[in-house]
């Protein structure tokens, strides 16, 4: 078994080329949006889940067969038809330097896209490296239920918070006290209650030197 590297990479106005238009495009393409990734797929047909975006301009659609120059500008590849032999087209006319996920093997490509739950800037991530995918998508879940909607909110807080403290104190003991501060189990709790007001208070609190 492969073991893989984990990374977060950034693709933002990266080319992405995905061949195929189908159902497993159709998951890439909406793993990849949230990366602001330049987009583009090279396909006969699309599934209809698809075309908005392509109507839209979020995505770009070469309705055409695959050819090898589809991939000059790519700086990530995903092999996603249902044809064994165009994706094995894809994965040869790649590039060195160019990086490939086969969706029909695994063993043959470069990386793997593992089950993700976004919550705002926090990004958690599930892999087996093939082994189980639905134990994969088993913890998935449970970690969507135990990270709820209301880490949007409280991660962007956090976010904004350790800018205001990296600006009020000096690196030093003060700022990882303060730092250290916003892990305060309450803060969590009043966003979830909506309680904003308090949780901005505590957080005057910590730029003052009073919450430790």
């Amino acid at each position: 078994m492969t073991n893989y590297f984990p990374i977060h990479i950034n693709i933002e106005y990266k080319t992405v080329v995905i061949v195929g238009g189908g159902h497993v495009a159709t998951q890439k393409v909406a793993s990849l949006l949230p990366a602001k990734a330049n987009i583009v797929v090279v396909s006969p047909t699309l599934d209809n889940s698809l075309v908005p975006l392509a109507e839209s301009g979020q995505i770009t659609w070469h309705e055409k067969e695959f050819e090898p120059r589809d991939l000059d500008d790519a700086s990530l590849i995903i092999a996603a038809t249902n044809d064994t032999s165009v994706n094995e087209a894809v994965q040869e006319a790649a590039q060195h330097w160019q990086l490939i996920n086969r969706a029909d093997a695994q063993a043959e490509s470069d990386f793997i896209t593992p089950a993700t739950v976004r919550r705002g800037p926090l990004v958690l991530t599930v892999s087996t490296s093939g082994a189980s995918p639905a134990l994969a998508r088993k913890i998935k879940a449970d970690l969507e239920e135990q990270f709820d909607e209301v880490y949007d909110d409280y991660v962007c807080f956090l976010q904004q918070a350790r800018l205001m403290i990296a600006a009020k104190f000096e690196k030093g003991p003060e700022r990882r006290t303060a730092l250290q501060a916003l892990l305060e189990p309450s803060l969590l709790e009043w966003t979830r209650n909506g309680e904003i007001d308090r949780r901005e208070a505590f957080l005057q609190q910590i730029l003052m030197g009073v919450a430790r």
